[in-house]
Parts: structure tokens; sequence; C-alpha cells
């Protein structure tokens, strides 16, 4: 009994220390899963943040969202300035019959943006004087038909000296614009021209060429109203007020 007692003794020890390593080595098995799991997680989410940061387009002019729940978000607070807000929402909703709004980007373009979005969404023709002149002609009229030869110095954005090349790169933008207006008025349908918005409002470069050609445009409306003006005739109202300040002389 004796030797069988000290054999199972012996039997014990060695079977505990087995155990006790097998233990030992399976809990460090597991925290070693455990941070390997964290890891490739973090690892699978970072990846998948940059493959939607990769892939998602960039859009300057956002999809459609509910007018008033817009105003909600925007305007919080009992502040006199917030309630103005939401009830200038609410009459735009209620009486305008607005229900949805587009958040554009905020940039030096940001209105000529909203214009031309909606131009291009809407699917609207040209105006009726575009249709009777050649719009990519401008540039060279301005020079020589009016002798504005300050046109040789017109800055495309942050470019603020472009030289002799400056007819070359406006009729470029011009071209593209009545281009990408014909493209668009000539689409019948709706989600259609929707989804060619998308994919023009994901351009960067393509758009500021577009807003170039949009300022080009105004600046010689302005030029021609201001012709008129010389002689006395009557002129749209808000061209009166442009050149009613005084800092607008000429």
């Amino acid at each position: 009994m004796l030797a069988t007692s000290q054999a199972l003794g012996t039997v014990w020890r060695l079977a505990k220390g087995s155990v006790m390593l097998a233990a030992a080595c399976l809990v460090a098995a597991l925290c070693y899963c455990r941070r390997m799991h964290c890891d490739l997680g973090h690892w699978l989410k970072w990846w998948i943040g940059y493959l939607q940061r990769k892939f998602k387009r960039n859009l300057s002019v956002e999809a459609e969202v509910d007018l008033l729940s817009y105003c909600a978000r925007e305007w919080k607070g009992e502040t006199p300035r917030a309630k103005l807000m939401r009830k200038a929402y609410e009459e735009l909703f209620w009486r305008h019959h607005i229900k949805c709004v587009r958040q554009v980007r905020r940039d030096n373009y940001d209105a000529l943006r909203s214009v031309l979005f909606q131009v291009f969404s809407q699917g609207l023709s040209f105006p009726s004087w575009m249709k009777e002149k050649d719009i990519v002609k401008l540039p060279e009229k301005l020079l020589f038909s009016q002798g504005c030869n300050w046109i040789q110095q017109y800055s495309f954005g942050p470019e603020k000296y472009t030289g002799s090349n400056v007819f070359g790169k406006l009729r470029k933008c011009v071209e593209l614009l009545k281009t990408q207006w014909a493209e668009f008025s000539g689409i019948k349908d709706y989600h259609k021209r929707g989804s060619m918005c998308n994919i023009l409002f994901s351009d960067v470069l393509l758009e500021y060429k577009l807003y170039e050609a949009l300022k080009f445009i105004m600046l010689y409306q302005v030029t021609e109203v201001y012709e008129q003006m010389k002689t006395n005739k009557v002129i749209p109202s808000l061209f009166q007020l442009l050149f009613a300040r005084e800092t607008s002389s000429d």
C-alpha cells in the first residue's frame, strides 16, 4: 500500500505539472488569438475605410434631404436667430412647397455651382441670346470689337496670370460649357440627368473649367450692358444696381 501510494503521488505530481503546463499554454494561446483577432479587426476596419474613401465619389453637390429635417439639424436652440431661421424654412416648406434641399460645397465658386447644377439637373435650354451668338467667339469679340485689352489679364482661379494663352484657355472653357449644356438639355430622362450630374460634380477639374466659362459670360454681359448705358438705353434693374456702386463706374 505504501509503494502504491508513493507511485500514485509521483504520477499525480507529474500529471499535475503537465496539466498546469497545458493550461498555461492554452491561456497563452487564447490570449494570442484574442490579440490577433483585435489586430485583424483594426486592420480590416482601416482597409474598409480606406477603400470607401478611395472609391466614394466626392460630390460637390450632395443628395437631396428633407428640408425640415435639415433645418432641425442645423438650427437648434432657442436663440432669436435660430427661431427666425426655423420660421423661414417652414415658410419655404408650406408656402412655397419646397420639400428638399441640397448642400453645396462652400468655396469661391459655390454660387456658380448652385446655378449650374440647377441648369443641368433640370435640363434647361440655352438662353435666347446664347442661341443667337456663338459664345465660343466671345473672348475675341471683347478684344477686337470692343477694345477690351484688359481681358488678357483674366485670371483662372488661383492662376493669376495666363499671358498670351488666355484666349485659348477661355475658348476651351466656353466650348466645354456649350457642349455640356447642349448635352444635358437634350436628355429628357430626369434620372439619367441626375446620374450624369453625379459624375460631373465629382470631377473637380471639369467643374472649375465650367465655372471659369460662366465667370467670363457674366463678364461679357456686364460689358455689353455698359456699352448700352453709354447710349442711354434702358437696361435691366440688376445692372442698374451693379453700376450704382461708386466703385463700379466702369
